[in-house]
């Protein structure tokens, strides 16, 4: 089930070409199975579809937003000409889908806790 349509990238986003189309075709299908696989979706849910949406829209817009340049796996950039230099620090240079931590609070999405047990040594008990 896909919690997106091509029309709601291009509604918050930009408008797209026919191959940028079809690529965010797949990757709103990738996201709504990543969705799924971590929120417990309930069809009678309104509030709950549209932060699907939301959310799913956001996951394709930044996995295509870096897409238009040739920058896999470059975190920062420089070009330097003469005495003028520009350099660049890419938010998403794998072009990955993930969730924000805001996403995730508005989901209910836990990842999971983190914490410590002290272990018992031998004479830490009662009898």
């Amino acid at each position: 089930m896909a919690f997106a349509e091509v029309s709601d990238i291009e509604a918050r986003w930009r408008s797209l070409s026919d191959d940028e189309k079809s690529r965010a075709s797949v990757l709103i299908e990738d996201a709504s199975a990543m969705l799924s696989a971590l929120v417990n979706v309930d069809a009678n849910d309104q509030q709950q579809a549209e932060l699907l949406n939301t959310v799913c829209c956001n996951m394709v817009i930044r996995a295509m937003a870096q897409s238009n340049m040739d920058t896999f796996g470059v975190s920062q950039s420089a070009i330097t000409a003469g005495p003028y230099t520009q350099s660049f620090s890419y938010s998403n240079p794998s072009g990955d889908m993930y969730l924000t931590k805001l996403e995730k609070k508005l989901l209910k999405v836990s990842i999971g806790y983190i914490g410590s047990i002290r272990p018992m040594m031998a004479g830490d008990h009662d009898d």
